[in-house]
C-alpha cells in the first residue's frame, strides 16, 4: 500500500508514539493513501514523504463514514481510545467539528447528528500507523517538495465548506426544534 506523509522535512523512521494521543484514530503516525489530498496541507514550504506499507500479518481496521466510525473517533478525541489494532484506516473526522465548535465537549449533537455533519464535504482517507510492529513493515521511499496552495483556491474551498456546514447544521437544529414537546 503506498502512503504519504506532508511534514517540514524528510522523515525515513516515523515515531508511532510522537503524534496527538486524542486524534481520530489514537496515536499513531498519521498517513493517506490519496497523494494529492496529503500536499493539500502544506501551508508553506514542505515535503510529501512516500512510504510502503507492507500489511501481511497486521490487524488492520477499516472505517467507513458510519456511527461505529464517530462513536470510534470520539472515544480517541476523548482520550478512551481503544488499543489493538496495527493499523486504522477510514475517513477524516473534521478538526473544525471537534475542536472549533466543541462538539464533544458542548453536547450540542447527538452521534447520529454528529455523523450528518462528518458527511459535509469530501471524504478524504487517513490511515494511522499505531504500533511499532505496523512501523517496521513501514518502508520510506522517497521524499518530494509541494509547495502551499494557492491561498484564494483554499479561501473558496473553505468557504463553500462553511456555507454547507452551516446549512446542515441548521437543518439539524430546526429537525431538533421540531420534535421539541410543546409547553
Amino acid at each position: 500500500m503506498l502512503l504519504y506523509h506532508t511534514g517540514e522535512g524528510i522523515i525515513r523512521e516515523p515515531d508511532v508514539h510522537a503524534g496527538r494521543s486524542n486524534a481520530d484514530f489514537g496515536p499513531g503516525f498519521y498517513l493517506s493513501p490519496d497523494r494529492e489530498f496529503t500536499r493539500r496541507w502544506a501551508r508553506r514550504e514542505a515535503v510529501v514523504n512516500v512510504y510502503e506499507l507492507d500489511l501481511d500479518g497486521l490487524e488492520v481496521l477499516r472505517l467507513q463514514r458510519s456511527l461505529p466510525w464517530v462513536e470510534f473517533i470520539l472515544r480517541n478525541r476523548q482520550g478512551h481510545g481503544a488499543a489493538g489494532a496495527d493499523v486504522v484506516i477510514g475517513p477524516i473526522a473534521n478538526d473544525t467539528l471537534f475542536e472549533t465548535m466543541g462538539l464533544i465537549t458542548g453536547g450540542f449533537f447527538s452521534p447520529e447528528q454528529m455523523l450528518a455533519l462528518l458527511q459535509v464535504g469530501p471524504a478524504y482517507v487517513q490511515a494511522a500507523v499505531r504500533t511499532e510492529r505496523a512501523a517496521a513493515q513501514l518502508r520510506w521511499i522517497g521524499a518530494e517538495p509541494v509547495t502551499r496552495l494557492d491561498e484564494e483556491l483554499r479561501q473558496r474551498e473553505q468557504e463553500a465548506y462553511q456555507q454547507e456546514l452551516a446549512e446542515a447544521a441548521a437543518r439539524l437544529l430546526g429537525q431538533e426544534d421540531e420534535q421539541a414537546p410543546v409547553s
